[in-house]
């Protein structure tokens, strides 16, 4: 008998020996896939008209690169649904612009932090804007539900202000706080400043109250219960490696680095002419895209930047049309009539290309195109001065966002004395590109929402609204 005894704790011992989960870097490896867990955001993932994009995709891919595997992206559709996943092990890591808090840290394996943002407190001009804590009392606030916002208005309720009241949006996209304000269902919101500055100039009349307290770190969250401990080293040593190399803030500046400098004048207007120019020119800027193989809403864009939209368009200097052409420019491309819409349209287009063909073949997109744009405004002559004063100054002259640095110095004595082509107006130069580009983000994602996946329709979507959230009992 206590033979048998010990032989069945022996064979128990083996079963549960065998249950043993190897550590998750290694699983990640035999299985050959990385699983991702993100939101359907504009500062996170989402779907354009070329595939999978977003900042936390471009670091997911990069990921799944260094560990020799495929990437696999899962998309949630509101905060606590992602967490669940994290919580059943349904992905690796839950990589969507998430913060360090002390409730999430407690339970969730985390990674050092790769970028810092602040949360901010949202509302719309021409009503009354609260200037500190005490004035969100009475308020009518929303907040993502699940997010870290919730547990900072927690707080504040127990602590400081117990009068807060907030509606929790069960959403995982911040845009629909935003429609919230717009449509005056809420007097207020609570949203992460990188995610306000990239979505503003739709919402042109919402601006930033005050800053929520201080900068957050941003961090990837993994499943509890497994062991990650190698997994989390090699996330950390990939972070740091982005941070030494550059990388990162090369992301940070692909995504939101086009987000400063629009002021809310500017925005509103770009809005409004959103509405009532471009449906008159659209086709046509579509038509002629095409013909050049440019993204239509690139050529928009400039186009906005140079006369917003406007075919007869002249400036004092004698620059005139939609593309704002000089004379001279418009004879070299073959144009005879810059206030002819079409004619303008393609020389810009003509243009651009031709100067993308002349720039060095060592920049790469989406650089090239940003350095064209520069040449478009100032000429290649005075572009090269700054990309040789960018190297000068140990920056990479291939790279945007280190020749934008140096374009300004180019207005001054000290700088421009000791290049080949002088003075140049490098700061109006660096306007112009970071604008396109602002304006271009923006109408690319206002056809972004057509092509999402959609959320699964819930149980009660199917109900009468008299039978909605009713609590039924079991017979």
């Amino acid at each position: 008998m206590r033979r048998h005894s010990l032989l069945l704790v022996a064979v128990l011992l083996f079963l549960l020996g065998g249950c043993e989960r190897q550590d998750s870097l290694a699983e990640i490896r035999e299985r050959g896939e990385l699983v991702v867990v993100s939101r359907n955001s504009p500062t996170t993932y989402y779907l354009d008209r070329n595939g999978p994009t977003g900042f936390e995709y471009a670091l997911a891919v990069l990921l799944a690169e260094a560990l020799h595997v495929d990437l696999r992206m899962e998309t949630v559709y509101n905060l606590p649904d992602l967490f669940t996943k994290l919580d059943r092990q349904n992905a690796n890591i839950a990589a969507a612009g998430l913060t360090l808090t002390e409730e999430r840290a407690a339970k969730y394996p985390h990674s050092i932090p790769y970028y810092k943002l602040t949360p901010q407190v949202i509302y719309v001009t021409g009503n009354s804007r609260p200037g500190s804590l005490e004035e969100l009392a009475g308020r009518k606030v929303a907040v993502l539900a699940g997010s870290s916002h919730v547990e900072m208005l927690k707080t504040l309720q127990r602590s400081e202000i117990p009068d807060l009241l907030w509606e929790e949006i069960d959403e995982a996209d911040t845009t629909q706080l935003l429609e919230q304000l717009k449509a005056e269902q809420a007097e207020l919101a609570i949203i992460d400043s990188n995610e306000f500055s990239v979505q503003q100039t739709l919402y042109p009349r919402q601006q930033v109250a005050f800053d929520l307290g201080r900068e957050q770190d941003m961090v990837w969250y993994l499943p509890p219960g497994i062991d990650n401990t190698r997994l989390l080293a090699f996330i950390d040593d990939f972070i740091l490696r982005l941070q030494k190399d550059g990388t990162l803030t090369r992301l940070r500046d692909e995504y939101f680095g086009h987000t400063d400098g629009v002021s809310r004048m500017n925005a509103f207007e770009f809005s409004k002419n959103v509405e009532d120019s471009l449906p008159e020119y659209e086709a046509l800027i579509k038509k002629i895209a095409n013909e050049y193989r440019m993204d239509w809403h690139l050529l928009a864009a400039i186009a906005y930047q140079e006369s917003h939209w406007d075919p007869k368009a002249t400036s004092p200097t004698g620059v005139r049309g939609m593309m704002m052409l000089t004379e001279r420019t418009a004879r070299a491309l073959g144009v005879d009539n810059r206030l002819d819409v079409v004619q303008s349209l393609r020389g810009g287009a003509r243009y651009l290309k031709k100067i993308k063909r002349r720039l060095p073949k060592k920049i790469l997109e989406p650089d090239r195109t940003w350095m064209a744009l520069a040449a478009y405004n100032i000429g290649l002559a005075h572009l090269e001065d700054a990309r040789i004063l960018t190297e000068r100054q140990g920056g990479d002259p291939n790279l945007w966002q280190d020749v934008m640095e140096r374009l300004p110095l180019l207005q001054k004595t000290q700088y421009y004395k000791n290049t080949r082509y002088g003075y140049a107006r490098g700061r109006e130069a660096v306007t112009l590109v970071q604008n396109i580009r602002h304006y271009y983000s923006v109408l690319a994602w206002q056809e972004i929402p057509e092509i999402q996946p959609q959320p699964p329709m819930r149980a009660d979507d199917y109900l009468p609204e008299t039978l909605r959230d009713l609590e039924l009992q079991a017979l």
